[in-house]
């Protein structure tokens, strides 16, 4: 699946990289490799599906304010799987 989520860069310097992603259901990252370690802040309810590689569906239920962290290296692609606009802010750590 292509990119289909809205990434907006809101701060990016030589140690840190913050984006705010937008989803309407069903959008999508487009897969991916994480560069950074990285800590993701959902800024609202919602579901999501990461697919990896190999086609393995990890379903997941984000709260808003709810944080969690994930080294680099990951290879996925992140659906909005709900029915309802789904958004977090991804902090990467250079």
């Amino acid at each position: 699946m292509t990119t289909t989520a809205r990434a907006t860069v809101q701060h990016e310097d030589e140690r840190v990289r913050v984006t705010r992603w937008d989803f309407e259901p069903q959008e999508s990252t487009g897969r991916h490799v994480h560069e950074y370690n990285y800590v993701v802040v959902p800024v609202t309810d919602g579901q999501t599906g990461v697919i990896t590689p190999d086609g393995t569906v990890t379903s997941s239920e984000l709260r808003a304010g709810q944080s969690y962290a994930r080294p680099a290296g990951g290879e996925h692609e992140v659906v909005n799987t709900g029915t309802a606009p789904l958004a977090f802010v991804e902090i990467e750590l250079k």
